[in-house]
């Protein structure tokens, strides 16, 4: 799994995986591999979109994100001014390092399978979430599973 350490922005010092915004006029899929080419020097191939997250903050600040899956890709990652690439095996991905959520979809995307989530965090605190697989799957998480 190649993921970054994020070096500024929203969740600077967190482990995430690489992406960022989408430009006007842009398709999500063009904006992940353009964020990816210019983050860590990488063009993902055969990218598919596998889910959609949406974030609320309390202090009224919204998210809209989609998550992408690759299984191959070009180039070398590359450090640059807003992360530093790494590879983590899957069975090692450090969520201590990562937002609470990612710990609740990884397991969805490692499988391929298509899945929405919504969030509401504290700052860095997930207050609750739930998650939906592309069968209608609910998993409800509620503020004492958050961590």
């Amino acid at each position: 799994m190649l993921l970054i350490e994020k070096l500024r922005g929203l969740g600077a010092g967190k482990v995430n995986g690489p992406g960022g915004r989408l430009e006007v006029g842009e398709t999500p899929e063009q904006a992940a591999v353009r964020e990816l080419q210019e983050e860590i020097s990488v063009t993902p191939l055969e990218l598919s979109r596998i889910g959609r997250l949406k974030f609320a903050f309390v202090h009224g600040y919204h998210l809209e994100c989609w998550v992408f899956r690759a299984d191959a890709h070009t180039g070398e990652p590359e450090q640059s001014a807003e992360a530093i690439p790494f590879w983590s095996a899957i069975e090692s991905v450090p969520f201590d390092r990562m937002w609470a959520d990612d710990r609740e979809w990884f397991p969805y995307l490692v499988r391929s399978e298509t899945f929405e989530g919504r969030f509401v965090f504290d700052g860095d605190s997930m207050l609750s979430g739930e998650i939906y697989n592309d069968q209608g799957d609910e998993k409800e998480l509620k503020s004492g599973a958050c961590s």
